[in-house]
């Protein structure tokens, strides 16, 4: 780990763990910087090892800010994150064939990429909150209160671009279950709204560092600044119940294949989002975008890329990290490098020669996802070994994308 400290302008020190500031692109260093220069920053910038320039603040980043929210912290997939579970499977106990059956019941059940259910699906969170719509006084812009119908159609669906659903097999080859998704269009929207609602505000107070850096800010205390957080609590609500119903559909596939099969150690996190916590003796707004909380003894997942090791950690809880870690490898060069640089043949060659089953409906932008277009993800656990400890390694055995 190292520090920037620095930088013209730096009203906090940057934590970056890495070696050194080389293995930073341009645009994350100045994103971080950036973040170093707000009035209300609070201790330090943390920067995970998986980190690399995102929409105003770096992914893999951190931020703790004093008495305010800022959206574009959070991120556009506002409670984008994990869920995995175990089986008493044992790998030898299923076949390829067997996977690829998995996976296209999977592909049949589970719409992908922009495509939703074609009937409204069951939601308990949807419904509770449009009766507190209904008996409150709640902040309801009219293009987010729409979003709620919507919502029910995308209940249970996986999207595209790194969401995956991966069947894994652990170091004992046992067989286990991960998927990674968010709150879909419904969190976009709501990010899209509070955003520029924040950036109108911004520039009416004249602060335009904040609207500058793509990181305009919306203080607790205001209406909107607490109507920001109300939304973001029911897109983070949405994301979580949308991975858990996924995540039935999923355990009942492999039910109906294998009756006697059972579940266990079900994990299922954000990794975009901003909460109330305590640190270093402040009640702080600490926002995790592309990073996951990390509390001493707290069961986490970290990822890798497509067709890469993935792990289950357990956090440390080191306060200098904000008790976080990384959310996955990071990536190494955007959708758009790695589509016109790694050829489609590359990367479905690599995952055959991987025995990975790829479920997949278009075939083109496949290399988007590449292993290659993402950091090693071994490397990235071993950077970070002072805020978790590995408890169990995957492979991937067979993996669904958008």
């Amino acid at each position: 780990m190292f520090t920037i400290d620095r930088q013209p302008g730096q009203l906090v020190p940057v934590k970056v763990w890495l070696p050194d500031i080389s293995q930073l692109e341009e645009e994350c260093l100045q994103q971080a910087v950036n973040l170093a220069k707000l009035p209300f920053a609070f201790h330090h910038i943390a920067l995970m090892p998986d980190t690399h320039a995102g929409f105003g603040m770096p992914i893999g980043g951190v931020l703790a800010a004093e008495n305010v929210v800022v959206p574009n912290a959070v991120g556009v997939d506002i409670g984008c994150g994990m869920c995995f579970v175990e089986t008493d499977i044992h790998l030898n106990e299923v076949s390829k064939e067997d996977m690829q059956f998995l996976v296209g019941q999977i592909l049949r059940q589970i719409p992908t990429g922009f495509n939703h259910h074609k009937t409204k699906q069951p939601s308990q969170v949807l419904d509770r909150f449009a009766n507190r719509l209904a008996e409150s006084d709640c902040y309801r812009p009219p293009e987010l209160v729409k979003e709620i119908e919507r919502g029910y159609y995308q209940m249970g669906t996986l999207g595209g671009g790194n969401h995956f659903i991966e069947i894994q097999a652990d170091e004992r080859d046992m067989v286990c279950i991960m998927l990674h998704s968010g709150s879909r269009n419904f969190g976009w929207q709501i990010a899209k709204h509070f955003n520029h609602l924040a950036k109108t505000l911004n520039i009416r107070w004249q602060q335009p560092d904040p609207v500058t850096y793509d990181l305009a800010f919306l203080p607790l205390s205001s209406t909107e600044g607490n109507s920001y957080m109300v939304w973001m609590d029911l897109a983070l609500q949405f994301a979580m119940e949308n991975r858990h119903r996924m995540m039935d559909i999923v355990m009942d596939i492999l039910q109906k294949h294998r009756p006697a099969v059972t579940f266990s150690r079900f994990i299922n996190a954000h990794h975009n989002y901003a909460a109330l916590e305590h640190h270093f003796g402040r009640q702080v707004v600490v926002h995790r975008k592309g990073a996951i909380r990390a509390r001493r003894g707290e069961p986490g997942i970290v990822p890798g890329a497509m067709g890469t090791a993935s792990y289950i950690v357990e956090g440390l809880g080191n306060a200098a990290s904000f008790h976080s870690c990384s959310h996955g490898a990071g990536r190494i060069m955007s959708r758009k490098k790695a589509t016109a640089t790694i050829p489609v043949q590359k990367t479905m060659e690599d995952l055959q020669q991987l025995g990975v089953v790829l479920g997949k409906h278009k075939k083109s932008d496949v290399s988007e996802e590449s292993r290659f277009a993402y950091k090693d993800i071994e490397y990235v656990i071993s950077q970070q070994r002072d805020l978790i400890k590995p408890v169990k390694k995957l492979r991937t055995l067979a993996v669904v994308k958008g």
